[in-house]
């Protein structure tokens, strides 16, 4: 070896040393949220790195019942050189999971590792992005490469975004992801790194990689006092139509941090941080096959509290499915029928037996998208061509004309606002999205829930508690003695100035007070 490599191989040593001192010093640091326990095969597989007192050995951690510090969450990166089935390393994993520490990989996680069927599913998707990374850069004269993650990270610029997807779906310390080209690029397969088997350059990657990842763990609180929960919205700021605005927004903040609960705005590519929070409330809007719906499945099996689960999301975005719950129930609703695109004789006698006008809604549209008035049968036929195009049934619904609709919003099985939405102006609907500007929707009065008619609440807050104990806003028309359900929404809107107008911060205590009071069963081992 020349004395130019030697010197180079001391300054990457230094640098490894460095990083790995600095990962101790902030190990050690007294405010810190949480304990990190760094899990080894032996202890010998640590040997590259600068000792410190947050790693054991898996036979360590499997003996010794970890006693953690008052008030801090244990947070365990298990780096075990196998997590083959009933081995160390998925032992760890699983007794971590049952000690309540959160650990990196899931069982779940090292479950799905094993075989190609499970995780070849959740890759589809990402195929694609594939193909869009690679394109003009060296690898793609090849016909395949393997390359390696270290917490969601790599060096290749190009496939920095595609790993951090692949880490979100698959939080496992090292990932070793193998590519393969035939017409286009797609992923192979993928399996866990071995610490132990890494290269000096690796050891590098690796050391800074855990030392970001440690980063986002040991987090410093914002203010010296330590909230009692933390809890994650999931927002986009770039929604036209958000659930919430921003001024809601920095109110859920306000009021949780005088009731003890760090709130933080999370967004989509913070997919892999959930685990650092005991609840998740979604205020964006939710859909089965976006990334809402997995955070709520990834929130759930974390064992955070979230509202609103995947349950309520499959229930809600889906009409045809409240229509047969209404339906099985007796409960009021629209004269409505489901058509087929099979069947296209169904749809010359829908309209005699429903009347013209009437609407047709796609099943999962949300914010009137979707929802089309036919005032004749040349129109459906018109309509039903373009909307069959985006799903394979349509409901057709009476048309129920009031100046208003009522919302109901519901909290386990309560209801906690009532607001009337007005059509928007000119328009047969609330929202109007072909108007500009502000006209887009309707105006908006907001009123004490025992000032809404009787009827409207109970039926409102029978229909919630057919989909469950969450979050619902509840969609209803009047007509006289007429009440009928026009649809659940699972994220409904609470927007500063429209549904806070007349509980203003209690509406945002409502709702974070049932969170605690769900964190705080959860606590002590009970249902809620």
């Amino acid at each position: 070896m020349s004395a130019v490599q030697g010197d180079l191989r001391e300054v990457s040593e230094q640098n490894r040393l460095a990083t790995i001192s600095n990962l101790t010093y902030l190990s050690s640091a007294p405010r810190r949220q949480s304990q990190v326990v760094i899990i080894v095969e032996r202890k010998e597989d640590w040997a590259s790195y600068f000792p410190s007192d947050d790693v054991m050995s898996a036979q360590e951690y499997l003996e010794q019942p970890l006693e953690s510090e008052a008030g801090k969450r244990v947070q365990v990166i298990n780096l075990c050189r196998s997590y083959k089935y009933l081995g160390h390393g998925y032992y760890c994993s699983l007794l971590a999971e049952a000690r309540g520490h959160k650990v990196i990989p899931s069982v779940r996680t090292i479950s799905e590792l094993t075989r190609k069927s499970l995780y070849s599913l959740a890759l589809d998707d990402l195929d694609k992005a594939l193909d869009k990374a690679l394109n003009n850069h060296p690898y793609s004269n090849t016909e395949g490469f393997t390359f390696t993650l270290y917490f969601g990270k790599t060096n290749l610029e190009p496939l920095q975004e595609l790993a951090r997807q692949i880490f979100e779906i698959f939080p496992c310390p090292i990932l070793l992801v193998e590519f393969r080209k035939s017409n286009s690029w797609h992923i192979e397969g993928i399996k866990p790194g071995v610490l132990q088997k890494l290269r000096e350059d690796q050891e590098d990657q690796f050391a800074n990689s855990l030392d970001s990842f440690s980063r986002k763990i040991w987090r410093v609180p914002r203010s010296p006092r330590v909230a009692r929960y933390d809890l994650a919205i999931l927002h986009d700021p770039q929604e036209s139509l958000p659930p919430s605005n921003a001024k809601a927004l920095e109110s859920f903040i306000r009021v949780g941090k005088g009731l003890g609960i760090d709130v933080d705005l999370i967004e989509k590519k913070d997919y892999s941080r959930i685990a650092e929070y005991d609840a998740l409330l979604i205020r964006e809007t939710t859909s089965v096959d976006n990334h809402t719906y997995r955070f709520a499945k990834k929130a759930e099996s974390e064992g955070l509290v979230v509202m609103d689960d995947p349950t309520s999301i499959l229930r809600c975005t889906n009409k045809v499915y409240l229509t047969d719950l209404l339906k099985s129930h007796q409960l009021g609703m629209p004269a409505t029928e489901i058509l087929y695109k099979e069947r296209p004789e169904d749809f010359e006698r829908v309209g005699e037996r429903l009347g013209f006008p009437l609407v047709l809604k796609i099943p999962d549209g949300c914010f009137s998208r979707g929802v089309i008035k036919v005032e004749s049968q040349q129109a459906l036929l018109d309509a039903t061509a373009e909307l069959f195009e985006h799903s394979v049934l349509l409901l057709a619904q009476e048309f129920f004309y009031t100046e208003y609709d009522w919302r109901i919003g519901v909290l386990n099985r309560k209801p906690i606002f009532a607001c009337q939405y007005f059509m928007s102006k000119g328009h047969w609907q609330i929202y109007n999205h072909k108007a500009k500007g502000q006209d887009i929707n309707g105006e908006c009065r907001t009123l004490a829930v025992h000032e809404a008619p009787r009827a409207v609440v109970e039926l409102a807050v029978k229909t919630a508690n057919l989909i469950g104990d969450g979050l619902y806003g509840v969609d209803l028309k009047q007509s006289g003695d007429k009440v009928v359900v026009i649809e659940v929404n699972d994220n409904p809107n609470m927007d500063a100035g429209i549904e806070d107008a007349y509980l203003q911060d209690d509406l945002y205590s409502l709702v974070l007070e049932e969170f605690i009071r769900r964190l705080e069963l959860k606590r002590r081992g009970q249902a809620w």
